[in-house]
């Protein structure tokens, strides 16, 4: 298999894909559709950030250990399961009204959520040249950057978590 691609051509996709994300899930957030969806889609996009979380860990542990074919294929499915987790955040908020954080910790539920927020977007193009790295095995860059994507990846999906545990109990029921 030729992993050869043109590295400039990459970085265009990277950075297109990385705006255009962030971009349409706003615009969608503004599509509301007047469905009622079967299931209650936040506990389970929170099982899928925890389980990423889970994921990156045991990623990481592989290839310490040096096995570099299940830490490609951990890191593979933690691809997928965000991307999943976003169709889903994304369509439970396209169906349902936002909920307000009525606790006695807003500053601190605040300061979660933005800066989840804020992180999951800039990890899009960590995540993106850190796979296309290993991908290609420039194993030395891939490393060098793996090293600021996994703990912001990390922390977006944990912090996924503590948001919805944060605000469950606001939910309707």
């Amino acid at each position: 298999m030729n992993k050869s691609i043109d590295q400039n051509k990459a970085k265009l996709i990277i950075t297109v894909t990385s705006i255009v994300i962030p971009l349409v899930v706003a615009l969608l957030f503004s599509v509301k559709l007047d469905v009622e969806l079967p299931i209650f889609l936040p506990p389970i996009y929170a099982t899928i950030n925890a389980v990423t979380a889970l994921v990156l860990i045991l990623a990481v542990r592989s290839v310490i250990k040096g096995n570099r074919d299940l830490h490609q294929k951990l890191m593979t499915f933690a691809m997928i399961l965000s991307l999943l987790f976003l169709v889903m955040y994304v369509l439970h908020h396209m169906t349902s009204d936002s909920v307000k954080y009525e606790g006695d910790f807003r500053i601190l539920y605040l300061f979660i959520l933005v800066s989840h927020i804020i992180l999951s977007v800039a990890v899009i193009p960590l995540v993106l040249t850190t796979y296309l790295r290993g991908y290609l095995g420039e194993f030395d860059r891939h490393r060098k950057i793996a090293k600021i994507t996994f703990p912001i990846w990390l922390y977006v999906a944990i912090t996924g978590v503590v948001v919805y545990l944060m605000i469950a109990p606001y939910y309707p029921v």
